[in-house]
């Protein structure tokens, strides 16, 4: 990252097929009924432009859910490829199915070692896993090792969200709790908590602010949506702990920022959520 920029999405899936239609599979209609968008899939090219317009530095996310859905992954080496390509646009992070054991453990230190990605990301609920089940400790015991911060989900999702039974996907492996035995287990593990977390928003701030390792991204809802709890919060004693993040490319920078400005805050407390809390915990 060597150009200026007034914003950091810590969110972003690629806007292209390896996403879209190949690790979306057939939740892929689902995703864009439940956030009533018609996503469009563009190139590399075409998504690295769309967030240079709008002076927005991306966290780009491998994604890999094999065991649990079957589904394709969107590979390190592939989010990695589009880093080298647009240094100046994205950062990658990992993804490794926690269930293939000590081949994600190897995977994971490839991904950081030799590709260069700079973080975890897990989706618990597309996994189907609890992070505090002890089967998974080392995944955490290798990211304090190899000092990245994990990106968890917390909350509902769009993944399956309408279909017979949401697809099969259980809601409950979403819930901050499991996270926060996590933090305490592993306080030198920097944890960033996705999205809000309805239906458990007071339980996620409650840990946010009770474990100094864990921080808060605002993506995959538009701030408009956002409840008053979490607008009260993060305007005062999350401000310090809350970042900017889309969930692109079912929300885009440009809406997400729009509709930020409508909530008033003021330029401080966007200062820090738009930009230096993220720089702070990715080391920017």
């Amino acid at each position: 990252m060597t150009k200026t920029y007034t914003a950091i999405d810590v969110h972003v899936h690629p806007g292209t097929k390896e996403f879209l239609s190949n690790a979306m599979g057939h939740y892929a209609d689902a995703a864009e009924k439940y956030f009533r968008k018609t996503v469009p899939i563009k190139t590399e090219t075409e998504m690295a432009e769309e967030f240079r317009e709008e002076g927005v530095f991306g966290v780009l996310l491998a994604w890999d859910t094999r065991s649990a859905t079957g589904l394709p992954p969107v590979t390190n080496d592939y989010v990695a490829s589009i880093v080298e390509e647009f240094p100046n646009d994205f950062m990658g992070f990992a993804s490794v199915d926690p269930w293939r054991g000590k081949t994600a453990l190897s995977e994971l230190r490839r991904a950081v070692e030799c590709l260069g990605l700079r973080g975890l990301k897990v989706q618990q609920i597309a996994m189907a896993f609890r992070p505090n089940d002890r089967q998974f400790y080392p995944m955490w015991e290798l990211c304090c090792e190899l000092e990245i911060p994990v990106l968890m989900h917390c909350g509902t999702t769009g993944l399956g969200a309408g279909l017979p039974g949401g697809g099969g996907l259980l809601l409950d492996y979403g819930r901050p709790i499991y996270i926060d035995e996590v933090a305490a287990d592993f306080p030198d593990l920097s944890i960033i908590c996705a999205h809000p977390a309805w239906p458990w928003q007071s339980e996620m701030i409650a840990i946010a602010l009770h474990k100094a390792n864990v921080v808060i991204d605002l993506s995959g809802w538009s701030p408009k949506y956002f409840p008053e709890e979490l607008k009260k919060e993060i305007g005062t004693r999350l401000q310090d702990k809350a970042l900017f993040g889309t969930d692109y490319p079912y929300i885009s920078p440009k809406r997400w920022l729009s509709d930020f400005t409508d909530l008033g805050f003021s330029e401080e407390i966007k200062q820090k959520i738009l930009l230096d809390n993220a720089k702070r915990i990715l080391g920017i």
